[in-house]
């Protein structure tokens, strides 16, 4: 019997997952899927955009990036706008599946589980994806940004064998993020009888990563004093938390499908906060729409 390298075994279950799962991914199609969990109610997929030219034996930058739908829905295609551009500006960038309500049955516990089992997949398999595992971001939308947020800062919700490998990410790009899950947050009586191990608002300390955060003064779901509060909270334990505010805009404004604009402005943003950190290099390739389309505090 031949026996396969683990990077070979990668490519061929990559190559077994683009047949069978690339035909139901709805965004721009992925170099990669690559299986990273098995659960009771079915493996999960990590969907993954290389830079041009990108080798296992880079030491990339990488982002794990989390679809939004309330804990209820969604899909992984979700973040592939942005994915593909990131990976175009230099980072490896990758969208997770996760256990929803409505998709597999589950909870919103599961979401976080899934979260950070994806985190530390990627991590441990950095030789195999080419990514510096210390240089690892993770982002998201809406109840995605909690799920992202919560890898960083909620210590509960683990359901790895093995949790010697952080799933921590070293930076958060959040999208109008769901951070405040307590009595006058978002998803209270969801998560009410654990919400305070399950907020990411709840649970900030001066381990929390440097993290930005683009929300609508208009947002009907996350208001705006929250993300101001979670600011706050930030630098108050001394930790980077940059804000900006989108005058008139609404939950889910940065879609580039609803709003091609917005989708432009909060990427660039997120591509100026990356490269303040040494994520990526040089000037966002994105050119800003006029300003006469747009208005941003």
């Amino acid at each position: 019997m031949i026996k396969l390298s683990s990077s070979l075994r990668v490519l061929f279950c990559t190559l077994a997952s683009l047949v069978t799962l690339g035909a139901a991914y709805g965004g721009p199609k992925a170099d990669a899927v690559i299986p990273y969990k098995k659960t009771d109610q079915g493996t999960l997929n990590l969907y993954v955009y290389y830079p041009e030219g990108h080798k296992p034996s880079d030491q990339t930058p990488a982002i794990v990036l989390f679809f939004g739908g309330g804990w209820k829905g969604g899909s992984a295609s979700h973040f592939s706008q942005q994915a593909k551009y990131l990976a175009s500006r230099g980072m490896v960038a990758i969208c997770p599946e996760y256990r929803t309500e409505k998709g597999h049955g589950t909870d919103p516990r599961k979401c976080v589980s899934d979260g950070k089992s994806a985190m530390r997949w990627v991590r441990a398999h950095a030789d195999e994806l080419g990514i510096d595992p210390d240089m690892l971001a993770a982002g998201g939308g809406s109840a995605g940004g909690h799920v992202a947020a919560a890898t960083a800062l909620v210590d509960a919700y683990d359901e790895d064998a093995d949790t010697s490998v952080s799933c921590t990410p070293d930076a958060l790009v959040l999208f109008n993020p769901v951070i405040d899950n307590g009595p006058n947050g978002y998803g209270y009586e969801r998560v009410k009888d654990y919400w305070e191990s399950f907020s990411p608002m709840n649970n900030i300390d001066a381990d929390a990563p440097p993290t930005v955060i683009l929300i609508g003064d208009s947002d009907q779901l996350v208001p705006v004093a929250t993300v101001e509060e979670y600011q706050k909270r930030m630098q108050n334990v001394g930790v980077r938390c940059d804000l900006h505010i989108y005058e008139g805009q609404k939950h889910g404004f940065f879609n580039k499908s609803k709003n091609p604009e917005h989708y432009t402005l909060t990427l660039i943003e997120a591509d100026k906060f990356l490269e303040s950190l040494g994520y990526l290099q040089g000037q966002p390739t994105l050119k800003p729409p006029s300003p006469e389309k747009t208005g941003k505090k």
